[in-house]
Order: structure tokens, then sequence, then C-alpha cells
């Protein structure tokens, strides 16, 4: 029987969602500041058979933390502890700032879903980078052969207007390229005004030309590209995508982030009103961004890594995700009510189902 959901009830479901969050974050770090993160490091280590490669590079575990849980790189090593083959730190700006107003952050247990509109809350990318090179590095040293992979999340700074994005996101390539294992470009978060405008293809080309160029400049090596899309496109957007991330050579798309949708919640309508807007996420996504996942795969075969997030909860959900043709699968929502050995079940899954 599992403990956490208890603790979960009783703990943080009656209290604010965002200080929830920070109070098990900083506890998260707490363990690994307080030596107790190697002890579960041998607990949760992801078994050899998960190893899997995407855009040349070698991941303990198929299964990752998506962006938006560590935002300014402040937990990556503890967040390892618990299992994570990777971690993706963000969305980090080119200039810090604040996000929205709160509340910013609710749940809806019954759907085990969470509204968020937080905005892109950050140090911004200067402030960052020195914590991504050091938990890079720390990362090496304790990991000799296989260890967790770093990735980074880029989006806009909501003060800068739309003609002057691609600037903006060459601030954050230009500070953060060189400590990422992989670059993620963020066009699709229906939290910072106009932003999902740049999914559209003709503005998206130059934006990741001039992102993945100046990444590679700065790092003085190929830092692998990725664009994360919404499951709110068109089926033919999607499409348009598809074909552009194989026209530009990019080394990935993730599908896909939060929906500004709320249809077929369990909540009641009173409940999710009083949430405001936001990008929903958690189960209700789960079918969406399977079908958005399929239809990628179907577009782009193998010529590039597809990651798979939204509404993933369980081993089962990760398999099915590899099974439609994801390389990678990332959860986050679910963490929140799951608890902290939520990456090692899924780990031990896997591993039991490859192992059968």
């Amino acid at each position: 029987m599992r403990v956490y959901p208890t603790f979960f009830r009783l703990a943080f479901s009656w209290m604010d969602a965002e200080r929830a969050h920070k109070i098990g974050f900083k506890g998260i770090r707490l363990a690994h500041a307080s030596g107790a993160g190697r002890v579960l490091q041998k607990l949760t280590a992801p078994d050899p058979c998960l190893q899997t490669t995407a855009f040349g590079v070698t991941f303990p575990s198929p299964f990752g933390l998506a962006a938006g849980f560590d935002k300014e790189g402040h937990g990556i090593e503890a967040l390892t502890d618990l299992g994570f083959g990777h971690i993706e730190v963000g969305t980090i700006t080119g200039q810090a700032q604040p996000g929205n107003e709160k509340p910013r952050l609710f749940r809806l247990v019954r759907d085990r879903a969470v509204i968020n509109r937080m905005g892109f809350n950050n140090d911004g990318a200067s402030a960052v980078a020195p914590r991504l090179k050091a938990a890079r590095a720390a990362l090496q040293r304790r990991y000799p052969a296989v260890r967790p992979v770093i990735g980074v999340n880029i989006g806009k700074t909501k003060v800068v207007e739309l003609a002057d994005a691609v600037d903006d996101y060459l601030v954050s390539a230009r500070s953060l390229a060189p400590a990422a294992d992989y670059l993620v470009v963020n066009v699709s978060s229906p939290n910072t005004p106009g932003l999902r405008l740049l999914q559209d293809v003709e503005t998206l080309r130059p934006l990741l030309t001039a992102v993945g160029q100046e990444a590679d400049r700065a790092a003085g090596r190929h830092v692998p590209l990725l664009v994360k899309i919404a499951p709110d496109l068109s089926d033919e957007d999607i499409d348009d995508v598809a074909r552009l991330a194989l026209d530009l050579k990019l080394d990935g798309i993730i599908a896909t982030n939060t929906t500004i949708a709320r249809a077929g919640l369990s909540s009641p309508a009173g409940d999710v009103e009083k949430c405001g807007a936001g990008g929903l996420s958690g189960a209700p996504l789960k079918e969406r961004s399977l079908e958005v996942l399929k239809r990628l795969k179907h577009a782009t075969g193998d010529a590039l890594a597809l990651v798979s997030v939204g509404g993933v909860e369980s081993a089962r959900d990760v398999q099915e995700r590899l099974d439609a043709g994801a390389t990678l699968v990332q959860g986050y929502t679910a963490f929140l009510y799951e608890g902290p050995f939520w990456a090692a079940r899924i780990n031990k899954g896997l591993a039991k189902k490859r192992r059968s």
C-alpha cells in the first residue's frame, strides 16, 4: 500500500498549490543536501536495461521530468536522486521576471490535473547558467558512466515584443547552451501573451534557425535542438511543424504542452471557472497528447526524436508512448499526486516489462 496519497491528502491538498510545491521541492533538496540522496539514489537508480539513446545522447532511462517543476536549476542533482533519466529545466527567459500575479497554480484533484498561469517566473538566463554548469559537472563526477541528462527549456520574456522575440531567445541560447545536453524552444505556453503565435511555421522557421546556430556557436559543439508544441494545434498545423522540423533537421519535437481546453473534466464547472485562465495539465490531456504523438510519428518516421508528455501517470502510460513512437517520455503533474518515488516505480515497471 502506498503511503503518499494519504500524506498528500492530509498535508498538501488543503494548501495553496504553489506553496505546497515550494515546500515539497525544498524537502527534496534538503534530502539531497543531508546526504540522504546518496541512499535514495541506490534505491531508485534505473535498471541498466532502460538506457536509451536520443539525438546522440545516452539517457539512463527514457522517462524524465518535464519543464516546469525546476524552473531555475535549483534542484537538478536532488531530482536525479529520485530516478528521473533527465531533468528539463525551465522555462527560462532572457530577462528575469516575476511571472503572473498569484494565485496562479490550481489543483483539480478529482481530475488528477493542474491549471497554471505561472507566466515563466524565473531568475533569467544569466543567473541560471552557472547553476546548470555546476550541476552538469557534479553529475559527471557522480555518474562516470551514464549520467542523468540536463535539458534546458527557453521561452520569450513577457515584456519583449513579438517582433523582437528572436533576439530575446538568442540571449537565453547564448547563456544556457554551453551547459545544456539539449535545448528546447518553447513556443506553446498559453501564459505569455502572443507566444503561441510563434508556432506559425513562417515565424517559427527563422526563430529555430537562429537559436540553433547561436546555441552551437556558444557551446562550441552541436547542442541538440527541439521545439515544444501545444496540444491545441490543428492536425494540419501539427503536420506543418513536422515538415518544418524535418526541413530544418531539428533533433526532436516535444509534444505536448498544456491545453487551454476544459472539456471532459469531472471537477464541478464552478470550481474550474474559479481557477480562471491558464494551461491544463495532467490526466485529462492523456488522449490528445497521445494523438499528437501518433500523428507526428506518422509524419516524421524515424528521422527525429519524439518526446511525449501529457497525462503520463504510470509505467503502462510510458510504455504506451514508447510503443507509439516516442523516444523519450516526460511527466510532471502526476509527480505532485504520486510523490517522490513515482519515477522509481515507473522505471521498475518498465524494466520488468523489458526483462519479461
